[in-house]
């Protein structure tokens, strides 16, 4: 069989299917606290031929941003290259060879709405093939630890789902009402690596993670070292710059509690706590036109800042 064929002979449904009960029970793991077997499937879903078939297929065809190249120029946009590279991102894993293998992203510019230029980071095709492997494998750790409000680059979450908790947060008979908006400006540009890999743990694909972070960035012909920030462009970049901002909710004197309705637990804020909301304007699509993570911070029952 050719290798077009064997892309073409892929049972796509029963692959996902198997890819998303792997991220379901690591998701388990991780809200139960169980750090040994969140582990050991993570390990499972970073070796897992369905999940890097899921990957490569995500990236070379579904993904908005397949047709943009990184330095390597390539985009395996025809049945035949997809096949072969998904083997040979596998077969890297499998023999443990990824490691060293990084390349620096190709600068390249897009406008922004007031005028000026927003730079983004384009990764080579294997590296993005990889970097959605790992944000297989570590999303749902993380989807699990996540704080309720926040809305930014999540899987089943958008800002509509943030306007509608603003309104119920500013809704409920609040003597005093504010809404303070900041912008989280450049965001994705001073990422700090050591706090980064210090929140990743024991994550098996850390060192993966970190080469890529010092892979560097190449400008018009100029190789340049990366010591901060992650490339906004790298489809598992919105997920670290998520982990990143983790805590804000703590940080801002956030309070919570569980509550049950109806046999079901949600997870509500105090009464005399400010909420923090915090969002993305817009979807962003893997290498498709970035936007500023915000925060929106409501306060009731509380005096008026000054």
């Amino acid at each position: 069989m050719s290798d077009s064929q064997q892309w073409a002979s892929v049972n796509w449904g029963k692959e996902q299917r198997t890819v998303q009960r792997l991220r379901q029970r690591i998701f388990a793991a991780s809200q139960a606290g169980d750090l040994k077997r969140l582990r050991r499937l993570q390990k499972l879903a970073l070796r897992s031929r369905s999940v890097v078939l899921v990957a490569t297929r995500r990236v070379t065809q579904d993904s908005t941003g397949r047709m943009t190249a990184g330095l390597d120029g390539e985009t395996a946009l025809t049945p035949t290259a997809r096949w072969r590279l998904a083997m040979e991102v596998l077969n890297d894993i499998q023999g443990n060879t990824v490691g060293g293998k990084a390349k620096p992203v190709r600068r390249v510019y897009i406008p922004k709405s007031n005028g000026k230029q927003r730079p983004l980071g384009i990764p080579v095709i294997r590296d993005r093939v990889l970097q959605a492997v790992a944000k297989t494998a570590l999303e749902p750790e993380w989807e699990a630890k996540f704080e309720p409000n926040s809305y930014g680059f999540r899987p089943g979450r958008s800002a509509h789902d943030a306007i509608g908790q603003l309104w119920l947060s500013t809704s409920k008979g609040a003597k005093r009402r504010w809404v303070l908006d900041a912008d989280l400006k450049a965001a994705f540009d001073h990422v700090n690596h050591d706090f980064l890999l210090d929140a990743l743990g024991t994550f098996p694909g850390k060192t993966w993670v970190a080469e890529w972070l010092k892979a560097g960035v190449v400008e018009r012909g100029m190789r340049a070292r990366t010591e901060e920030g992650t490339p906004q462009g790298g489809v598992i970049s919105p997920l670290l710059l998520n982990i990143v901002l983790h805590g804000l909710e703590s940080a801002a004197g956030v309070r919570t509690f569980a509550e049950k309705v109806k046999g079901k637990t949600h997870i509500k804020t105090a009464r005399d706590a400010p909420v923090l909301v915090r969002y993305a304007p817009a979807c962003q699509g893997e290498l498709s036109p970035p936007v500023h993570s915000k925060s929106a911070l409501a306060g009731r029952d509380q005096e008026q800042p000054r």
